[in-house]
């Protein structure tokens, strides 16, 4: 195309030339350009490599379909007609931008393809993530993850996809995932779910995943319809799935092959959802709700239709078998007692319908002899739930017709085998059994009254007639009296057992223990109904219901046979009494007689001319009815007086409350007091609807929230009327009386009601009135509930623990100390409640129990009560703050308390001065100390405060310097130690910052963390203070040099941790030294560096802060450095001390010189935060000298431009020492530059020292552990390959560097240094890093190292004991950007580790076994558990076994005892997950030493 022709293209007709589009100009070039065979090949190959260069392969393999109804340009250039050639053509693009990217990253296209599909499926769950948690894919969804899939097809195809490593992928976020994409993963065949399931190493995390997500799909199966078919598909194909791996026919498995763990896994399962749905279904439910949604897609399952495509396999039968076993022994709770007493509420009426029906469908697979026979076994072998048994048995009789013969023989062989053996628990079984199937009527089974007389109602009963026999029957049913039901014994009386003559004595007692029960219960038998039906267990009812159901079914009767009935007849010869006293009176009601005779009018007069009515009843009777007819208007008036049952219970309560303050206000009624109470508790019973035996107190703690307490509206309103007629009635009865001549009233009243069942409900009302609406309280509010907490205080003792909040310690709180918590004093408001309260209740104890002991006062009284008021006396008061006047008014200030309008500031000091008050102050316990007075003082809100920033200030000091300070340690002071005063203030500012009030989300807990202001202020006092401290002298008696106050703070709380290596206890710690940084960052530098020392030259002293940051800052250090903030505090620090000091230049290389020996890791820290630090270095230096900065600064700033040099390629100087301060500086240097390769950089160091590369390459090992260790940091596979590289360097010029993995505290010079900047942690973990870097080692160089042997089996053994600890895991678990070469998980590195020293230990010189020949010992050590182990020494030359415990050794790098002298120890293990050692590896250095010693004896070991 001509440039004329090209212009022409871009510039339309028109004005303006309108420009044309890209895909346009690119038609254009396709329509009329010729190529040939070669170009188009050409142009596809640059198209290609265009792509490839500038693909995001996470959003490659989302965007590979093109949209609906339109073809991608792509198409165009290339020959894209065939059906799949759009397919392919993505595929190749995708394949090769994988490989490419793989080549580039060092690991196998496989996995990086795993990781990649991994990826997107991720992001296509998370692509529509709502609030509600779901487990369904939308449309969108499902139609990206086709496309997806599709790649992964492919790349399967070519062998470019990694299962297993795209399953553990899939398990890092599996959080992320959704249900139905790992169901269509299985549907799809991408990855089986039993595949998926199996990769995964912990079961547990597998089973409460599938758990949660299928109990939410259960919950989805009625969405709407497309995602209702789904959710139905997917919980099908994980049920089927589930059952048939987890319920097939077991193996012939040999003992030492480890099982599947994917049976495990579905019974795990089906079991957890079983459980729960059982558990939501005895919580009740409500219909309609989630759960109720879930609970019946559950049991729906167990539907024949769902496992047709198993169903030729045993595996649904043993499912729904396994099921029906879990039903019935699911929370055995339940006694037999209880089983007898609730079992007729367990009839298949009133199971719940989900049960029942769940039931039925496990019936259906099981046949009638096979549910009995597993009904049998079941109660033979294991604790059952006899609700769950019994109304199974329910549903046995009532829905399959064979079940009756069944369940009559299974109870016949209980009752054999329980008479045969004198067996309890078959007799036990048999008659529940036999009592359930009665039950559900005499269509399913007969009656109970039916099965008893025709079992032991004949000489062919099972007892046989014999004493041992009866003994055995009576014995029983005497046992069962207390639980039995009225029915049940009437049944034992009128159809006893057959019992000879000789043996009448067994029946009478019986009959007698019988009689007196019925009798306790209110049930006569001579009362008993006309038609009374034995077999019903329903409740008994009173005579006069009974009669009247008898008339009734007496009329019925007459009117069909015209015949005064049979019943009616014997009852008037044999059971007169009921007859006349009952039947006849609801016979012979009095009612307007109609004018023809009905039934009713027809069987009296049948009676009357049978002589079964006496004469003047029947007269009365008729009279009644005259009169009745004549005045229908006055009876029925009569009828409307009648006082009504129906009257509201809350009413009676209220009643009675009311009548009970008239009995207070006469103290000396102590009877009707009593009685009054009485009713008021049976009252207080009826409107909680409580019976009688659920009023007793219990010793189970009470439970309560105090940040949002809950209360039903019918226990609100009982509660309030309780609570207000205790404050009426104290109002009431001090208006006549102070509360010591009140009488016992209170405290009876207390004690009544508020019992274990209404106590609960008491608190929580509490708590709403004092914490969340205490302002609105008035005064005789107040004085109410303040005397109830004393009287509460009172009944201690007889009342249980209240546990507060989620997060409250395990010990519970007594009541009274629940009251400290309900009254902060944080806020102007909350104060005022306080002071008000503290001063009611301290009055009105002190009047109450003014006569009696001081122990009753101390007991009635919460001590946090007292301390509260007398902090808040001394914040608002200053007359409180001077000493106390010992006046002493005529008594406590209790009746001003009861006016109208109360001053309560008044009250508050007129208790103050009171004498009883003061001398009640020096109690022990009852004293405000210095520690409770900063706690209190930390929860002060100043925005809300009573006093301005200003007074608050002036306070606080008076507190610290004027009261607590110079009062003695026996009172709560410090004794006038200042030291004492800044520690305790520490220490409490660290306990309020990490567990201070965690259950009041209202209060700031993290007052240090947070910078809460009220802590702001409390700080300013302790800068205060440690700066006077620092100023002044040395406390008299005290050494000069002894250690700063703050660091031993730290160690006291430190070494008061639980210590181990634990993920717990490592993050406890760290919490716990973060608050220490915090609290030492807001203090001033002057603290981490001394002033100069008394010997010459004169020296900061840092003693302290070397030793901390060495022992702990040390460990939680990241990278070989320090955080920015430490070290900058660390030098800020150090440049005001050389200020201080007449030398600053000298004072400052002295120190930074000990810190190269003593805490390198300062220095270290330096460089890497140099490009920030070195500004304020320059500032501070230059305002307390003009000379150039001091020595060791500058040889930092040398060490910085050094590694500057270095990176840029520019002519490097030589490096300034120490060597191991430059290869830091170039370490962080090389992490700041981000490089992917340093080898020509590495290059530029040949001419420098041999200690400047091996420090390089210890610094680069500690940053491959931290790549590991922390998310953020570098990448591990770029962090290898700079360990690689100058692994290669070092091997290159010949360098030895095996000493790095064999330093010790005992070594001097650079490895010491070494030790002193890694975290021990790392240290423990280099191990991995030796394994890791295999590949790049150069092997025959290393064998000709005599040490090499020995650091490579002692790596190979801490790697090991690394494994078994189970610290290995967390370098998997956190680095989650990629993998170690060769190596995906601890296994792989260690089975690599092993053939490695098999291939390398034939190889070995003489010289490295030097000291293994000169071993006579082999240890091996077998480890029992992770922590239980012991050694197993073995004679090679005696063949002898010893067993000996263990000393001195640890499963971690402690595994190799290794210590150097003539019995130099090799040990030779590897611990395979049962235990063992490692025979090849053991048989190899063996052979070959051996070999190497009598060489013409062996030859090279055949190994494999």
């Amino acid at each position: 195309m001509s440039a004329s022709q090209a212009r022409a293209a871009v510039s339309g007709p028109g004005p303006g030339g309108l420009r044309r589009s890209w895909a346009e100009l690119l038609e254009g070039r396709v329509r009329r350009q010729k190529l040939g065979p070669e170009g188009e090949q050409k142009v596809k190959e640059s198209a290609l490599r265009l792509l490839r260069s500038h693909l995001n392969l996470g959003d490659l393999v989302l965007e590979v379909e093109a949209p609906p109804g339109k073809q991608l340009c792509l198409s165009r250039w290339f020959d894209c007609d065939s059906p799949g050639a759009h397919s392919d053509l993505s595929c190749s693009l995708i394949g090769s931008a994988l490989r490419d990217r793989a080549a580039r990253l060092g690991v196998p296209v496989a996995v990086l393809s795993s990781q990649v599909v991994a990826c997107g499926l991720v992001r296509v769950c998370e692509a529509d993530a709502g609030l509600p948690p779901q487990v369904l894919l939308s449309p969108e969804q499902r139609k990206k993850l086709s496309s997806l899939f599709e790649v992964a097809e492919n790349l399967s195809a070519q062998n470019m996809f990694s299962r297993l490593s795209f399953c553990q992928e899939l398990w890092k976020v599996q959080n992320s995932l959704l249900l139905e994409a790992v169901w269509r993963l299985h549907v799809q065949k991408i990855v089986s779910l039993q595949e998926l399931l199996e990769s995964r190493a912990d079961p547990c995390a597998v089973v409460a995943w599938l758990s949660r997500d299928l109990r939410l799909l259960c919950e989805q199966t009625e969405a709407p319809p497309p995602h209702a078919a789904v959710a139905r598909a997917v919980l099908a194909d994980f049920v089927q799935m589930f059952v048939l791996r987890g319920f097939q026919k077991n193996a012939d498995v040999r003992g030492n092959v480890e099982p599947e763990r994917m049976p495990q896994v579905a019974v795990a399962v089906l079991e957890r959802m079983l459980a729960s749905a059982l558990e939501a279904l005895a919580a009740g439910m409500q219909e309609g709700s989630p759960a109720h949604k879930a609970v019946s897609c559950w049991f729906g399952i167990f539907s024949g239709h769902m496992y047709r495509s198993i169903i030729s396999t045993e595996s649904p039968k043993r499912f729904f078998c396994h099921t029906l076993t879990q039903i019935l022994t699911h929370k055995p709770v339940l006694k037999v007692s209880d089983a007898i007493q609730m079992q007729r509420d367990w009839s298949f009426a009133r199971t719940p319908p989900l049960l029942s029906g769940l039931y039925r469908r496990l019936f259906v697979i099981l046949s009638p002899e096979e549910l009995v026979g597993h009904l049998q076994e079941v109660l033979e072998t294991q604790e059952v739930n006899w609700q769950h048994m019994l109304s199974c048995v329910s549903t046995l009789v009532t829905c399959l017709p064979d079940a009756q013969q069944l369940v009559a023989g299974w109870v016949a062989r209980l009752l054999a085998r329980a008479f045969e053996s004198c067996d309890l628990d078959s007799m036990v079984s048999a008659f529940l059994v036999a009592r359930q199937a009665a039950l559900e009527g005499p269509a399913a089974f007969p009656s109970y009254a039916a099965w008893f007389q025709a079992t032991f109602g004949s000489t062919r009963g099972f007892h046989g007639c014999s004493r041992k026999g009866l003994v055995f029957l009576f014995k029983f049913l005497s046992d069962l009296v207390p639980f039995e039901a009225p029915r049940y014994l009437q049944v034992h009386v009128l159809h006893p057992p057959l019992v000879p003559g000789k043996y009448r004595t067994l029946l009478s007692d019986y009959v007698a223990l019988a009689r007196t029960r019925l009798a306790d219960l209110k049930v006569s038998i001579e009362n008993m109904g006309l038609y009374e039906d034995l077999s019903s267990v329903g409740d008994i009812m009173e005579p006069h219901s009974r009669a009247a159901r008898d008339v009734e079914k007496a009329i019925v009767v007459f009117e069909h046979t015209g015949k005064i009935p049979v019943a009616v007849l014997e009852a008037s010869i044999f059971r007169r009494s009921y007859y006349l006293s009952h039947f006849l009176p609801a016979l012979l009601t009095p009612r307007v007689l109609p004018r023809v005779p009905d039934s009713r009018e027809a069987l009296v007069e049948s009676l009357r001319r049978a002589d079964k009515i006496p004469p003047s009843l029947y007269s009365t009777y008729r009279q009644a009815c005259c009169t009745a007819g004549e005045k229908p208007e006055d009876a029925a008036l009569g009828r409307e007086v009648e006082p009504s049952c129906a009257e509201e219970p809350l009413g009676l309560l209220t009643a009675a409350l009311q009548e009970l303050r008239a009995s207070v206000m006469a103290p000396t009624r102590h009877d009707a007091l009593e009685a009054q109470m009485a009713v008021v508790s049976d009252r207080l019973c009826s409107a909680l609807g409580l019976g009688e035996d659920s009023v007793g107190v219990e010793e189970a703690p009470v439970q309560l929230s105090i940040r949002a307490p809950e209360l039903r509206p019918r226990e609100q309103r009982v509660v309030d009327l309780v609570l207000t007629s205790f404050c009426q009635n104290l109002m009431a009865a001090s208006s006549l009386s102070p509360p010591d001549r009140q009488g016992p009233w209170a405290s009876r009243f207390v004690r009544t009601l508020c019992g274990r069942r209404l106590l609960p409900a008491v608190l929580a009302r509490l708590c709403q009135l004092l914490r969340h609406q205490g302002p609105s309280l008035g005064a005789s509010h107040v004085l109410g509930l303040a005397a109830l907490a004393v009287h509460l205080g009172e009944s201690r003792s007889a009342l249980p623990e209240v546990c507060v909040g989620p997060s409250a310690p395990a010990r519970g709180l007594p009541v009274p100390q629940l009251f400290d918590s309900l009254l902060p004093c944080g806020t102007r408001e909350s104060s005022a409640l306080c002071l008000k309260f503290c001063t009611a209740a301290i009055s009105y104890s002190l009047c109450k129990f003014s006569s009696q002991s001081h122990d009753v006062l101390l007991s009635c009284l919460s001590p946090g009560l007292i301390k509260k008021f007398q902090f808040i006396m001394f914040r608002w008061f200053s007359e409180a703050r001077d000493p106390p006047s010992w006046e002493d008014p005529a008594g406590p200030p209790w009746r001003p308390l009861c006016l109208p309008a109360v001053d309560w500031q008044r009250a508050a000091l007129c208790l103050w001065k009171q004498r009883t008050l003061q001398e009640l102050l020096k109690q022990e316990g009852f004293q405000l100390t210095y520690r409770d007075w900063l706690q209190l003082e930390l929860e002060v809100q100043p925005e809300a405060d009573s006093l301005s920033d200003t007074e608050r200030q002036e306070f606080q000091q008076w507190a610290i310097h004027q009261h607590f300070l110079p009062a003695p340690s026996g009172a709560g002071g410090c004794d006038g130690d200042l030291e004492v005063a800044c520690t305790t203030l520490v220490d409490v500012l660290m306990d309020v910052c990490q567990s201070s009030k965690n259950y009041d989300h209202s209060q700031n807990s993290d007052l240090v963390l947070g910078g809460c202001t009220g802590n702001r202020d409390i700080f300013s006092r302790l800068q205060e203070m440690a700066a006077d401290l620092e100023q002044g002298p040395a406390p008299p008696g005290h050494a000069v040099a002894r250690e700063h106050f703050l660091f031993g703070v730290f160690r006291r709380r430190l070494q008061a941790l639980a210590g181990g290596w634990d993920v717990a206890s490592r993050l406890q710690r760290q919490r716990e030294l973060l608050t220490c940084k915090r609290v030492l960052l807001g203090l001033p530098p002057s603290v981490l560096v001394g002033g100069p020392r008394a010997e010459q030259p004169a020296d900061p002293n840092c003693d302290d802060f070397f030793h901390w940051v060495n022992s702990e800052l040390r460990n939680v250090s990241h990278g070989g450095a320090l955080t920015h903030d430490v070290t900058a505090h660390f030098f800020r620090g150090l440049l005001n001390a050389c200020a201080r000091s007449r030398d600053p230049s000298l004072a400052a290389d002295l120190t930074l010189t000990a810190c190269q020996t003593q805490c390198p890791l300062l220095l270290t820290s330096a460089l890497l935060w140099w490009p920030c630090l070195e500004p304020e270095l320059h500032r501070r230096w230059g305002r307390c000298s003009r000379s150039p900065l001091p020595a060791q600064l500058r040889r930092l700033q040398e060490a910085q431009h050094f590694a500057g040099s270095v990176l840029s390629r520019l002519v490097v100087p030589p490096a300034p020492g120490p060597a191991w301060l430059c290869a830091a500086a170039l370490h962080f240097a090389i992490r700041r530059a981000r490089k992917e390769s340093i080898g020509r950089e590495l290059g530029q160091l040949d001419g420098q020292g041999e200690e400047l590369l091996v420090s390089l390459f210890f610094f680069s090992l500690m940053g491959l552990l931290s790549s590991h260790l922390t998310p953020q940091a570098v990448s591990s596979p770029k962090a290898l390959d700079i360990c690689a590289e100058v692994l290669g360097r070092l091997q290159g010029r010949r360098i030895s560097w095996l000493p790095l993995f064999q330093l010790t505290e005992a070594d001097a010079g650079l490895g010491r240094t070494l030790l002193r900047v890694a975290p021990d942690h790392q240290v423990r973990l280099l191990p991995v890093a030796f394994y890791s870097l295999l590949s790049y080692f150069d092997e025959d160089a290393l064998l000709q190292e005599d040490a090499f042997l020995h650091v490579a089996v002692n790596m190979y053994l801490k790697l090991i004991g690394l494994f078994v600890a189970g610290e290995t895991g967390t370098l998997w678990t956190v680095a989650c950007g990629g993998e170690l070469r060769a190596q995906g998980d601890p296994v792989s590195l260690i089975t690599d580790a092993r053939l490695f020293l098999l291939r390398a230990i034939p190889r070995c010189p003489k010289r490295s076994f030097s000291h293994v020949a000169e071993v006579k010992m082999l240890t091996l050590v077998s480890f029992k558990s992770t922590s239980v182990f012991h050694m197993r020494t073995l004679d090679t030359f005696g063949k002898r076994s010893i067993w000996c415990p263990a000393r001195g050794i640890s499963p971690g790098p402690g595994c190799l005892g290794g210590s150097a002298g003539s019995n130099t120890r090799a040990f030779l293990q590897l611990l395979a997950a049962s235990g063992d050692c490692d025979p090849d590896v053991s048989a190899a250095l063996l052979h070959r030493q051996q070999a190497l010693l009598h060489p013409d004896l062996h030859q090279e070991p055949r190994l494999f």
